[in-house]
């Protein structure tokens, strides 16, 4: 089996070097930079229980030089899938399977939903060009439930989680779902083959839209936000209307936005990806976490005043210093 990890950061190198490591399958990465040097000259590497795992890498710039495979890993951040889709066809046989390990709202997720119409997420897929470039009935969808980081080109860091939701993008389960699902288990990860996988993501988002963008802001992390009664009021805020969003395109929220906050507050100081990525520089994954659900919330006719609050001031927040467009939208 030949598998292909497009963006070998901080979550694709993680699968990719446990992928190449199980044996299973052939894997190769599309890269750029200093993380294709490192990858070309030290193979993948992963410092994960106190050890560093190694393994051969073929990695390259072209998707026309690593040609057709079995399986794509799409692992980059959000902002870049738009330019980038349309360069992945060579990649891409008739019986590709596309697996999106991305954070977020992906770009087929409105697919399907008769609340939401036939027409592209503007937030995530603009003109609708990815939709375009990757063959909707060939992806499976993707949750990633683990905390990493990559210190240096081509290095991974595990902090904590080994959990991977796959499934069909129209639920149900399938063959095809199930053969991605026992491949990442046999390289170690703890998969769940999902019956709606589109619910998972929307659980993972819900838990996601307000820790991510006001870390960013702050500079706090969770445990701060999460002490703050005003700020967990707003937050909690936010919730119930993505909440409302996910009982009427068919993901719902059994749970409270304090429940939520109890489960997420175990997890400590913990730093988000978001805050992260403002620390180094990095444009933010805004439109993915949040600008999806305020225009979910728009074409399901759900009102969102909190979450559009937290989407204006972390995009001008975010524009001020670079990292995301400078442009009304």
């Amino acid at each position: 089996m030949k598998a292909c990890i497009v963006g070998a950061g901080a979550i694709g190198g993680f699968i990719g070097c446990r992928l190449a490591r199980a044996g299973r399958a052939r894997v190769s990465a599309l890269a750029r930079g200093a993380t294709l040097q490192a990858l070309q000259v030290q193979g993948w590497r992963l410092q994960m229980d106190g050890a560093l795992l190694q393994a051969p890498a073929r990695a390259a710039a072209s998707a026309a030089e690593l040609g057709v495979q079995d399986l794509v890993v799409i692992a980059v951040k959000g902002p870049a899938l738009p330019a980038l889709a349309p360069t992945l066809a060579p990649l891409i046989g008739p019986h590709t399977l596309l697996l999106p390990a991305m954070n977020g709202v992906p770009w087929w997720f409105g697919q399907g939903v008769p609340a939401l119409g036939d027409a592209p997420l503007q937030s995530v897929d603009p003109g609708g060009g990815i939709a375009a470039a990757l063959p909707g009935d060939q992806v499976i969808g993707c949750v990633v439930h683990a905390s990493t980081a990559q210190p240096e080109p081509g290095l991974v860091q595990h902090q904590r989680g080994h959990g991977l939701i796959v499934g069909e993008p129209r639920g149900g389960r399938s063959v095809r779902a199930q053969s991605v699902a026992d491949l990442l288990s046999d390289a170690g990860f703890e998969v769940t083959h999902a019956d709606n996988v589109r619910y998972d993501i929307w659980y993972k988002l819900w838990g996601n839209l307000t820790m991510n963008p006001v870390s960013a802001i702050t500079g706090a992390t969770i445990d701060r936000i999460l002490a703050d009664p005003d700020l967990r009021a707003f937050c909690s805020g936010a919730m119930r209307e993505a909440a409302a969003i996910g009982e009427r395109i068919g993901c719902p929220i059994a749970q409270t936005p304090e429940d939520r906050h109890a489960i997420t507050a175990r997890l400590g100081a913990f730093r988000t990806s978001m805050l992260q990525d403002v620390d180094a520089g990095r444009p933010i994954e805004l439109d993915s976490i949040v600008g999806a659900v305020q225009e979910l919330g728009r074409r399901s006719g759900i009102d969102t005043p909190h979450v559009s609050a937290l989407l204006g001031l972390t995009r001008l927040f975010a524009r001020v210093r670079g990292l995301y467009p400078d442009q009304i939208t």
